[in-house]
Parts: C-alpha cells; structure tokens; sequence
C-alpha cells in the first residue's frame, strides 16, 4: 500500500459529494492534499484511487482507503484533533429527521445521474429522465417545504451535522450545474445563504478543475 504522507482527498472540486468531504476537513481542520479526478467517463479503477465504484471522493490516509463521502467525512473525525459534536444520520430518529437525510442524498445521487446521462438519445431513457427529474424536483420541494422544522428538530448543541452539510452542497450544485431553478425554493437558498457564511464553505466554491490550473 502506498504509503500517505497526509489524508488525501480524490475528487473533484465540481462535484457536491466532494465538497461535503472538504467542508468536513476544512470544519475538522484536517489538511489534506487534493487529487483530482479529470475524466469521470474513466472506467480505470487507479484513476479513482482503487474505488470499484469508478466514483468520488475517496479518502487515502494511513490506515486505508476510504470509499464514499459519509465513510470519508467519519474518518476525518476521527483524525482531527478537535472535538467537534458532529450529528450523523444514525442519529435522526424521527421520520422528519429521517426522511430529510433520505431525499437529500437521493437528490444528489439523482442530480449526478441526471448530468452523467446528457440527452436521452431513446425514447426508453427519456421516459428514465423524465422520471429522475420529476422525482427530483418533488424532493426538492418536500426539502424547502421541511427545511425550517427539519433545523429546529436537530441537538442544538451541535457544532456540524451530516445533513446540513450535504443539503447546502446538494442546494448550491443545483445552480452551478443549472440542473433546477432554486429561486422557487426560498426556504432552502436563506439556509444556505446561512450557512454559506462558514470559512468552511467559502474555501470550497464550486469549480471546474482544469490541468495545469
């Protein structure tokens, strides 16, 4: 294995997924060096730092590899140094709670099939599409519709929770990538705009990598 002089981060700074796992970092105070993935069309395992998946981000550290943002986001807790009172979705055990973490992680998984696919060049991936894209913006809808009771339902002794994060870099990608209008949903751009006011979230912007840059 090789051998890491510090955490690693492989992904990309346009990807949603990526930016929760250097929200966490940067919230943990975790540096970490950034490797980034050029060509998502890529079937190479290696390009992807060995994930199967052919997916981002990945976590390279000392002790291993770390597949997926949420795995990724537990291991830089338990690096950092601070000891930050993180909320994960385990933790959610009301249906409000729940179904919030649920519908966040599937709009952005949606999101990302919905960009990766393009056009639908048959009427049997059109018919895909329509039903993706319907099935995101009623999640959508149900977030901003949910978003304040959803906030005042999380521990109040709180310094991070999973899902915020997740639901500001799922809320953000939407209008970097012009995948959904926001501006029909005003609850979730005032959290953002809320949470966009972290050091953490303005070191993270959204981007296209370009070589060399």
């Amino acid at each position: 294995m090789e051998r890491i002089a510090k955490p690693r981060i492989v992904g990309r700074s346009s990807s949603h997924f990526t930016r929760v796992t250097r929200i966490f970092a940067s919230e943990l105070a975790v540096e970490c060096e950034f490797g980034v993935v050029y060509d998502l069309n890529s079937l190479r395992t290696e390009d992807y730092a060995g994930n199967p998946a052919l997916k981002v981000p990945i976590l390279q550290t000392g002790a291993g590899v770390w597949f997926g943002a949420l795995n990724c986001c537990r291991e830089l807790v338990r690096l950092s140094k601070r000891e930050l009172r993180v909320v994960w979705p385990e933790a959610l055990l009301q249906p409000l709670l729940a179904n919030a973490q649920e519908l966040t992680v599937h709009a952005m998984a949606t999101e990302v099939a919905l960009i990766m696919s393009g056009v639908g060049g048959s009427e049997a991936a059109t018919s895909a599409q329509i039903k993706a894209r319907t099935s995101l913006i009623n999640a959508m809808t149900w977030l901003d519709a949910n978003v304040q009771e959803t906030l005042a339902a999380l521990p109040v002794e709180r310094d991070l929770s999973y899902l915020e994060v997740a639901l500001f870099c799922l809320v953000t990608h939407l209008d970097f990538r012009n995948v959904l209008p926001t501006a029909v949903y005003p609850e979730l751009l005032a959290f953002c705009e809320r949470f966009g006011e972290r050091e953490s979230a303005q070191e993270t912007i959204y981007r296209f990598d370009a070589r060399g840059g």
